[in-house]
């Protein structure tokens, strides 16, 4: 199962849902890998920490070798790298990811990553973290997928946002992966006892779209995961915040069992 996590608005948490889903797989023994194609590497540096720096082979060796054919190409497990955390894997990012963007999209290169996983096949799941914007990288990831997750914070401008993300993903599927969808639409940083985001929850729900049931509350105990670099699952069991992501786990492996079932 493949999933990337994909927002083109910035600072939704795409980071922060990709890194504590994937170590929930793994805690719960799924061998799991995170993608990281953002420049911004926060995916990488949440699961390494300090160990990110003396990293050798990032996700920009990985797409330099596709532009380069006369390259002595390294296997896709050269640019894997294990996390601190048993079964859980990343395939880290750095900042140069955004100096290759131009080239990859002028070669049309945006299935490269598809056929990379395609030929992979160590993991029962991955998941892929995006830059903030619809470029070569979100294309790859979308295209690479069986599943999109969407981060979504209650305002009227995410709001707006939403409805051109998902016209977006429709063409990436029309036109390039017809076995893409829409997982889900997961509510970040909610605050039940304010008025606005249940009513934004409950007209998107009115409008036929997938809100997920479950919600990630804001916490600062977040920035404290951040910090120390260990997912939620392994800085605080017992948390609040670490049995939302439990229970989003959940609910997403009981849709896919759900629709293995009908297949």
């Amino acid at each position: 199962m493949r999933r990337v996590v994909f927002n083109q608005k910035g600072g939704v948490g795409k980071s922060t849902i990709t890194c504590n889903l994937a170590a929930v797989a793994a805690a719960r023994g799924q061998r799991t890998l995170v993608v990281d194609l953002d420049p911004q590497a926060n995916s990488s540096r949440y699961l390494l920490g300090a160990a990110l720096d003396e990293v050798e082979h990032t996700a920009t060796g990985f797409f330099d070798q596709a532009l380069n054919f006369k390259l002595s190409a390294l296997p896709t497990q050269a640019f894997i790298v294990p996390t601190p955390f048993p079964g859980l894997d990343v395939l880290p990012a750095d900042a140069a990811l955004e100096e290759l963007q131009a080239k990859l999209e002028s070669r049309y290169k945006i299935y490269k990553l598809r056929e990379a996983l395609d030929a992979l096949g160590d993991y029962d799941q991955i998941w892929i973290d995006t830059p903030p914007a619809l470029h070569f990288y979100t294309r790859s990831a979308l295209i690479a997928a069986d599943a999109c997750l969407i981060p979504f914070d209650c305002d009227e401008f995410a709001r707006r946002a939403l409805y051109s993300l998902l016209d977006n993903v429709a063409e990436i599927r029309a036109d390039h992966n017809e076995a893409l969808r829409i997982e889900g639409i997961v509510v970040n940083q909610f605050q039940p006892r304010a008025s606005l985001p249940a009513r934004v929850v409950a007209e998107l729900r009115a409008e036929g779209l997938p809100v997920l049931e479950s919600h990630l509350s804001a916490s600062v105990k977040i920035k404290e995961s951040h910090q120390e670099a260990r997912p939620m699952i392994h800085l605080d069991r017992s948390h609040k915040l670490t049995r939302e992501f439990e229970a989003l786990y959940d609910e997403l492996s009981a849709g896919a069992g759900k629709r293995g079932k009908r297949g």
